[in-house]
């Protein structure tokens, strides 16, 4: 049974209702029925004084369950089922453990009281998924908690904590024993408990509203839930009730067969998935708990400290004293920007300084299961590193690459045992982006690669493994976006409207603010890099490499794509134009006009016929991989559902019809991937594609 009930034994004026539906408690068809039928139980026994609602000792509920949203909504439907509870004679109480999330927390909202343990969350994140709450959250959260709390709480999806939960009114007591003290709660109390519905409508806040709308602006531009959200949330000052309920209804029906939210639900689902695979469960290592890092730069300190932010013991290896002591430096400053933000607590920031350490001896690397190497994206300096920690550390023990384009087989042949070694692609700042590319080498063994999804799992991170090629998934599908970038500003385009019309498709970003900000010099030096390999026939653009030349590294040397002399903000500068313009000129090339939506297709075309060829060459394995490394780690929208999802709306024979119309262009750059033309003729789609 997915909710159980029951009349307690202890004391007949108590009944209990468990939702029973592990592992979150989703809210789905069978939950809902049992919930209705718990109500029918109610209404048939007499002398009650209080129903209990529980969940498990972990988890109240996690919301409405997103595999239902693709179908026709069946009864009893959640607001119906809500709308007994609230006005039921006999009062409910929500007892709170662990997360009430989404549907979760709509069912706390129609109960008559809300007790929670302290470690409860509380949240409606309905917005991450493209919809509103569904079952009344917009209409009782701001008669509970007051317009600008409510609107912050449902806009962002964020969600709160007991104590905020308290200090807001959404919650009537925190309690280490929330079952006791549910028990404990005077019949006088709760008779004077109003239901949410007939507490006053909230006052409307014009100023908090237009905050919020300019944020909304901001960091969910092209989204539609969130201004949608908005309006329904202030409906709430003007309307009554019935009114708005009928509003947010209508709202989430329509909005949860949108395109964005199939595509958000898409990610979901996709997040969820990427997981070991169930052919290397026997070879999973329980925890690991010793780790070394090679490297205590940017991307090295960041690897740290997510290593110790997670309870691993971890050392980092550096190669003299001045750069070990900068890099406990790096360290430290992490902790500190940690404890400021309030991610990181006194207890914790003691546990993780324990926990680390630093030393320039390969051979305190002796007792770690996994060692990271992070130096310098050399080859030869990456093959030196590895074969000094193999010979201080046991066979056993996994050596991993952060390399972000290194032939890992290359790297692993140079070792006296290849198949201990797997490439952990980590992204900065590492310690904050969820994404970790697992490479797996030719040689890399199954107890290897599970090594790294158990680090995943521990760090928190959504991994995807990759097979070797220049630049693995992400990397190689980036470097075709700013070739297809490149070419055309010498067509025509410039750095400031590429940027422009990116941003407008969903990128926070452009490609040139993106550079500017990273530093033009790493991109210079992994196109040397390619120099004595890249293909004479295929159109060579010099504009970056003459920017850099020039001197222009981007934000850290205030010239970049952009002047950063005017208090740090990006300006257009004549001079890069006019770079381009005698680029234009010295190739021959007639500049012309592009429109947004042109470059728009021009760049996504580009990007989604190099995931075509990574997935038909079987460097990622499915669709839903590139998905996830083009959201995580490159900035791709994330409401479009990732680059291959939003491939599939495109459709094959409209990306097909798109490269064809350029190919004239330069056939080596624009030539369809093998995939889309099969797909083409078979007429189907990435989504279906598996290696």
């Amino acid at each position: 049974m997915t909710v159980k009930f029951w009349r307690d034994d202890c004391d007949d004026k108590v009944f209990f209702v468990e939702l029973a539906n592990p592992p979150v408690n989703a809210i789905n068809l069978a939950v809902r029925q049992g919930l209705h039928d718990a109500m029918l139980a109610i209404q048939a026994t007499t002398g009650l004084e209080r129903v209990m609602l529980i969940g498990s000792e972990t988890i109240f509920a996690a919301g409405g369950d997103a595999r239902e949203f693709d179908a026709p909504p069946i009864a009893p439907h959640l607001p119906d089922v809500l709308a007994m509870i609230e006005v039921s004679d006999i009062p409910w109480v929500a007892v709170i453990n662990g997360a009430a999330l989404g549907g979760g927390l709509e069912l706390a909202l129609a109960c008559r009281y809300r007790i929670a343990s302290p470690k409860a969350q509380l949240g409606l994140p309905e917005v991450l998924l493209g919809i509103v709450p569904g079952a009344g959250g917009t209409q009782r959260l701001p008669r509970l908690i007051g317009f600008a709390a409510a609107l912050e709480m449902i806009t962002s999806g964020k969600s709160i904590s007991a104590k905020a939960g308290i200090e807001v009114g959404l919650l009537d007591l925190i309690d280490a024993d929330p079952m006791q003290a549910a028990r404990a709660i005077t019949p006088a109390d709760l008779a004077a408990a109003r239901p949410v519905r007939q507490l006053p409508n909230p006052k409307l806040d014009e100023a908090v509203l237009a905050k919020s709308n300019t944020g909304l602006t901001r960091r969910a531009k092209g989204q539609i839930a969130p201004v949608k959200a908005t309006e329904l949330v202030s409906l709430t000052s003007h309307t009554n009730f019935a009114e708005g309920m009928a509003a947010e209804r209508d709202c989430f029906l329509a909005l949860r067969q949108s395109e964005q939210a199939k595509a958000l639900r898409h990610l979901f689902f996709a997040e969820r998935g990427a997981k070991a695979p169930a052919a290397l469960a026997n070879h999973m290592p329980k925890i690991i708990n010793q780790a070394v890092v090679v490297g205590g730069g940017t991307m090295g300190s960041g690897i740290a400290h997510a290593l110790v932010r997670a309870g691993i013991t971890t050392v980092t290896i550096e190669t003299n004293e001045a750069a070990a002591k900068q890099a406990a430096e790096r360290a430290e400053s992490l902790i500190e920007a940690g404890v400021k933000r309030g991610l990181i607590g006194a207890q914790k920031v003691d546990e993780m300084r324990s926990c680390y350490s630093v030393s320039t001896e390969f051979a305190s690397a002796a007792n770690a299961q996994i060692a990271i190497e992070a130096v310098f994206e050399d080859i030869a300096v990456k093959i030196t590193v590895f074969q000094k920690l193999q010979e201080v550390m046991s066979a056993n023990a996994i050596l991993a690459s952060n390399t972000s384009y290194l032939d890992i087989n290359v790297i692993a042949a140079a070792l006296d045992d290849p198949s201990r070694l797997i490439g952990l692609h980590f992204f900065v700042p590492a310690h904050i982006m969820k994404l970790l590319e697992i490479i797996k080498g030719d040689a890399s063994a199954p107890t290897a690669l599970a090594c790294g999804f158990r680090l995943a799992k521990q760090l928190g991170k959504i991994p995807v493994v990759a097979g070797v090629c220049d630049g693995f998934i992400g990397n190689r599908i980036l470097a075709r976006y700013r070739e297809a970038a490149d070419l055309l500003l010498l067509h025509g385009a410039t750095p400031s409207q590429i940027d422009k019309a990116m941003t407008g498709f969903g990128y926070a970003m452009g490609p040139y603010e993106a550079q500017d900000m990273s530093g033009l010099d790493i991109a210079f030096a992994n196109r040397r890099r390619q120099d004595a390999s890249r293909d004479p026939n295929r159109t060579y653009v010099q504009i970056a490499d003459k920017m850099v030349e020039a001197g222009r590294l981007g934000r850290k040397t205030g010239l970049g794509w952009y002047s950063y002399a005017n208090d740090g903000k990006a300006a257009t500068d004549p001079l890069v134009d006019a770079l381009i313009v005698a680029e234009a000129d010295h190739a021959g090339i007639t500049r012309r006009h592009f429109s947004d939506d042109d470059i728009v297709k021009r760049l996504v075309l580009a990007m989604i016929n190099e995931g075509a060829n990574i997935l038909f060459e079987a460097i990622a394995q499915n669709a839903s991989d590139i998905d996830l490394v083009s959201v995580l780690g490159y900035g791709f929208p994330r409401w479009r559902g990732g680059l291959m999802h939003y491939a599939d709306q495109l459709g094959m024979a409209a990306i097909l019809a798109g490269l064809k119309d350029v190919l004239a262009e330069d056939p080596h750059i624009w030539q369809p991937s093998q995939l889309i033309l099969d797909a083409v003729k078979t007429k189907s789609d990435f989504a279906s594609f598996k290696n």
